[in-house]
């Protein structure tokens, strides 16, 4: 079991595979030799990884979906396995949206709402609609798209915080529930990949401004994001962590706790931001 490789020739349901890390998992995943089933709320873009993924000469469908909402996914699924003709045996939780620059109560309700609705809700309902049909088929796999937000917990990003932590545990329970199976589980937890989370999402112009910066230092490229995911996921390889910042903040967190808290709440501080 464990030696095989899930990303290969994989039957797989990629959300949010309009664009960024989404795109990126689908289009290596065609070039796996994969049958591709693109999911995103927009579906023109999906069309468009589909499209380019047909055009390699792969297999690929577009559907729209949001995955906030469970009807969606339970239909996802269900014409996944039509156009397939069979099981669904991969699945990449991706999509995902970014809120932040605002303290803990003060942050807008309806952002919190709209944040946990796709980041974690979406993750939720993908894992609730598929893992029992993984668990039956027994093989597989199921990729969370999570973030460094999920231990960093850094200032002025609650709800984004949250739902990706949330994200991390899920994953961890799932791996653990999982274990002597076929089936197998990967949380990827990188910094800044060169997507447009920041651009699209709902987060403050000095925030989104620093993002920016620090994007352009410490970004890496989607498509060397989702190899090395699918690579990891392959080696049943629990967490990924690509990038250098991500796995100093991971063993910085872990070795000195109340330090690293207390470290990044000052550095807050004298960048001049509330608390």
């Amino acid at each position: 079991m464990a030696g095989r490789k899930v990303s290969r020739s994989a039957s797989a349901v990629v959300t949010g595979a309009g664009s960024g890390i989404g795109r990126a998992f689908a289009l290596e995943l065609g070039v796996r030799g994969g049958r591709v089933v693109c999911a995103d709320l927009k579906l023109a873009t999906a069309e468009e990884t589909a499209a380019q993924i047909r055009a390699a000469g792969g297999q690929a469908t577009a559907i729209a979906c949001d995955v906030s909402k469970l009807e969606q996914v339970e239909k996802l699924a269900g014409k996944a396995e039509q156009w397939l003709a069979g099981p669904v045996d991969l699945v990449i939780n991706n999509a995902g949206v970014g809120a932040g620059g605002s303290v803990v109560g003060e942050t807008p309700i309806d952002d919190w709402r709209w944040v946990l609705g796709v980041n974690l809700w979406g993750v939720i309902h993908g894992c609730h609609v598929f893992a029992p049909k993984l668990r039956a088929l027994g093989r597989g796999g199921i990729v969370n798209v999570g973030s460094t937000a999920s231990f960093a917990a850094a200032p002025l990003m609650g709800p984004y915080n949250v739902s990706k932590a949330a994200v991390l545990a899920l994953s961890e329970t799932l791996a653990s529930e999982f274990t002597g199976t076929g089936i197998k589980i990967t949380a990827l937890c990188p910094t800044f990949v060169a997507t447009n989370i920041v651009k699209d999402g709902r987060i403050s112009e000095s925030s989104s401004k620093m993002a920016e910066r620090l994007m352009q230092w410490t970004s890496v490229t989607p498509e060397s994001v989702a190899k090395t995911t699918l690579d990891a996921l392959d080696r049943n390889q629990l967490y990924v962590l690509p990038q250098v910042d991500a796995k100093l903040i991971w063993r910085m967190k872990r070795l000195a706790p109340v330090g690293y808290g207390r470290g990044i709440g000052w550095l807050n501080r004298l960048a001049g931001n509330r608390a």
